[in-house]
């Protein structure tokens, strides 16, 4: 791809509670201008007006790509597909809120879509957590040791989603800090829930995963908690990381463990606790979304290909879709399709 120095014109592909807050960030950067935004919902102008003023309100996702060089789709998941399709057609950069898709077959149709000199990016907002990057490399450097298990809760009270379950709402985020973390795509996949508040919207979800190396991860989804916690836990051979992206301070590092004295290694009776400090990192934060934006920005200007590229995209799908097929089948572990 060719290296691009002209501000980018982008267009925004919906400006619900989420997409609005594309609107504020893009129309912060000085290395693009928000030229349109496409939101049905007319009550939605003022606040967009407010946040771009120059930008071109529309109803119509369609009067959009003629004036752009990029969009983001930020549209209910359903329309993602559709969106991206067109988007991709017209030849112009696309970052396409998660989920990808809602199903893995159109999720492949997307990628297979992408178009050489265009960037094609996912929203995986939690993969540019600057806490999220710090724990990839300290794992990468070898200072925590071979990975054994994950264990991710997001969860709260509310907001309650009519047009998707926890596990198409919350998962993503969690699946592509794991991919992303671990390098590695999950065999198989099995997941119980249940729908309290909505009639067929599962509202709590446990995900289960193994992955060949023999790593484990979990994950909680649910909107009905009594508290909200976001909180990502890695637990490895030497250390252990966990984040807390409620707290004010996002990492710690647990020296703790178990050492097993070399001349004894098949009994357990001889494994001793190794309980070291505890090691809080000081992390620069940003704004997710912003270096998101910002790394958007900068593969459509040096011609890079993205983090979360649409390859991403079609991992993080398929254990979605088999997580649900799970749900369906009363938590059985069923195959991961490969990426």
């Amino acid at each position: 791809m060719a290296a691009r120095t002209s501000p980018v014109r982008v267009g925004v592909l919906g400006a619900g509670s989420w997409g609005i807050n594309h609107v504020r960030v893009l129309a912060g950067e000085p290395r693009c201008r928000v030229v349109a935004v496409a939101e049905p919902d007319a009550a939605k102008r003022p606040l967009i007006a407010a946040l771009a003023p120059a930008a071109r309100w529309t109803a119509s996702a369609d009067a959009v790509l003629g004036d752009v060089d990029a969009v983001v789709i930020a549209a209910p998941a359903a329309a993602h597909v559709e969106l991206a399709l067109a988007a991709l057609a017209a030849g112009k950069h696309v970052l396409i809120e998660k989920p990808l898709a809602l199903r893995l077959g159109d999720a492949r149709r997307v990628a297979a879509a992408a178009r050489p000199g265009a960037v094609a990016m996912v929203g995986h907002l939690m993969v540019f957590h600057p806490a999220v990057r710090r724990i990839r490399e300290l794992l990468r450097a070898g200072g925590l040791g071979r990975p054994f298990y994950v264990h991710a809760m997001r969860v709260n009270l509310g907001r309650i989603r009519s047009d998707e379950t926890a596990l198409w709402c919350f998962g993503p985020h969690d699946l592509s800090m794991i991919d992303h973390i671990l390098g590695e795509h999950p065999v198989t996949a099995s997941a119980c829930g249940t729908a309290v508040l909505q009639p067929g919207i599962e509202d709590v979800v446990f995900v289960t995963m193994r992955y060949a190396s023999g790593i484990l991860a979990n994950l909680h989804l649910s909107w009905l908690h009594p508290r909200k916690e976001r909180r990502f836990t890695l637990v490895c051979s030497q250390k252990m990381v966990e984040l807390d992206d409620v707290s004010p301070e996002k990492l710690r590092i647990y020296d703790k463990g178990y050492d097993r004295p070399p001349a004894f290694t098949q009994f357990g009776e001889f494994l001793t606790i190794r309980d070291g400090d505890v090691h809080i990192p000081q992390v620069a934060m940003e704004e997710p979304l912003r270096a998101e934006i910002r790394h958007f920005l900068d593969c459509i200007e040096r011609g890079e290909p993205p983090i979360t590229d649409l390859a991403q995209g079609v991992r993080i799908t398929a254990v979605l879709e088999a997580a649900e097929r799970s749900l369906a089948a009363g938590g059985a572990p069923l195959a991961v399709e490969p990426a």
